[in-house]
C-alpha cells in the first residue's frame, strides 16, 4: 500500500473519476477539487463507494481564485492537473476558456511546488499538438510537434490547452522544476462512465446508437479509452523517465462513420438508423473533406515507440518512453 497522497483536479471530472479510482485501489491518499462542497458525497459514492472516508478529501476551490489551493496542496507528494474548462459550445471571445485554463494551471503548479510536490502531471491535449498550420500527411506528429497559436483552423478549446500547457512548460523552466513536471496529450476520449453525466464526446456515440443525429459528418477523432488516458497519468506520476516529458495519449484515428460501422456490428443493424447520410461538412485539409491531421494522426498511431494509450485493453500505455524537449527547445524525440 502507498500510503502517500495525491491531488486531483477537477474531481467530478470523466477522466478525474478514473484517476482518483485507480489511485484510491492502489492504496494512495486522494484530495480532490470540487467547485462545491456538496459533491463530495456523490463523488465518494462512484470512485470508491467501500474506501476509507478518510482516504479522499475534497476542497471546494475555484481556477480563477487563490482561495484553498494551499490547503489542497498541502501535504501531496504528486499532483494529477485535470481540470480545464470545456463547455458545450464554443464561446466568441477565446479568452472565456485560455483564462481559466491558463491561469488555472498556473495556480495549481504554484501551490503544488510550494507543498513540495514530486511531480505534476498536466492534462492537455492533441489540440497542443496537431493544429501546426503546416500540414505534412507522410509525417506522423510527435511530442516534439507544438500547434500554432496562429492557427485560424483551432478552436477557442483548442487555443486554450495549447496556451495552458506552453505556460506550464514555462513556469516549470522558470522556476527549476522541469524534471517535476509531465503531460498527458489524449485524443478524445471515451470508456465507461462512472455516473450519469455524459462527456460531448461520449454524447455524439450516444447520438450515434440513438439515430438522433440527421446526418454523419465527414468528422473523425483518434479516440482512447478512459481507463488507458488514467492509466497514463499514473505512469507519468510515478515513472523516472516522464520527468520533463510530454506523451501523446491516442488510440486509432476514426471516423464518426467508422464508428457508425463498428456499432452497428457489436450492437446489431437496428442500433444505427438506417436513414443517417453523410455528409462533407469538414471542408479542410484537401478540399475534398479529408483532414491531413487526421493522416498523420493515424501515421502517429502507428509508428510511434512513445508511451501512449488506446491501443487495446491489453496494450495499456507500455510503450518506450521518448524523451523530448518539452519547451521552446523542440528538439527530436529520442528513445530512453
Amino acid at each position: 500500500m502507498s500510503g502517500e497522497t495525491v491531488l486531483v483536479t477537477g474531481g467530478t471530472g470523466y477522466l478525474a473519476r478514473w484517476c482518483i479510482r485507480l489511485l484510491l485501489e492502489r492504496g494512495y491518499d486522494v484530495h480532490t477539487t470540487v467547485r462545491d462542497q456538496s459533491a463530495e458525497a456523490g463523488l465518494r459514492s462512484l470512485v470508491s463507494p467501500d474506501a476509507d472516508p478518510g482516504r479522499l478529501r475534497a476542497f471546494p476551490v475555484d481556477l480563477l481564485r487563490d482561495d484553498g489551493w494551499k490547503q489542497a496542496a498541502d501535504s501531496c507528494e504528486y499532483v494529477l492537473h485535470v481540470a480545464s474548462p470545456f463547455p458545450p459550445a464554443q464561446p466568441r471571445d477565446p479568452d472565456e476558456l485560455i483564462v481559466p485554463a491558463r491561469d488555472g494551471t498556473l495556480r495549481v503548479l504554484g501551490a503544488a511546488y510550494a507543498a513540495g510536490a514530486r511531480r505534476v502531471v498536466v492534462t492537455s491535449s492533441i489540440a497542443a499538438i496537431r493544429n501546426t498550420g503546416a500540414p505534412d500527411p507522410g509525417r506522423p506528429f510527435t511530442e516534439a510537434d507544438w500547434a500554432s497559436p496562429g492557427n485560424p483552423a483551432a478552436t477557442p478549446y483548442d487555443r486554450s490547452k495549447l496556451a495552458a500547457e506552453r505556460a506550464a512548460w514555462d513556469y516549470a523552466e522558470d522556476t527549476g522544476h522541469t524534471g517535476q513536471l509531465s503531460v498527458i496529450n489524449p485524443g478524445a476520449i471515451i470508456g465507461p462512465l462512472l455516473g450519469p453525466r455524459r462527456t460531448y464526446s461520449l454524447q455524439t456515440i450516444e447520438r450515434l446508437v440513438t439515430g438522433s443525429m440527421p446526418a454523419i459528418p465527414r468528422l473523425g477523432f483518434p479516440f482512447v479509452d478512459v481507463r488507458d488516458v488514467a492509466e497514463l497519468h499514473l505512469l507519468a506520476m510515478t515513472d523516472p523517465a516522464a520527468a520533463g516529458q510530454r506523451f501523446i495519449g491516442t488510440g486509432a484515428f476514426r471516423w464518426l462513420t467508422e464508428v457508425a460501422a463498428i456499432l452497428r456490428s457489436e450492437l446489431g443493424p437496428d442500433s444505427i438508423d438506417g436513414t443517417l447520410q453523410v455528409v462533407a461538412v469538414l471542408e479542410v485539409g484537401d478540399g475534398r473533406g479529408r483532414d491531413p491531421a487526421a493522416d498523420r494522426g493515424r501515421a502517429r498511431q502507428r509508428g510511434s515507440r512513445s508511451v501512449r494509450a488506446g491501443a487495446g485493453r491489453g496494450d495499456r500505455a507500455r510503450r518506450t518512453p521518448r524523451r523530448c524537449g518539452p519547451g521552446r527547445r523542440r528538439r527530436a524525440c529520442r528513445p530512453v
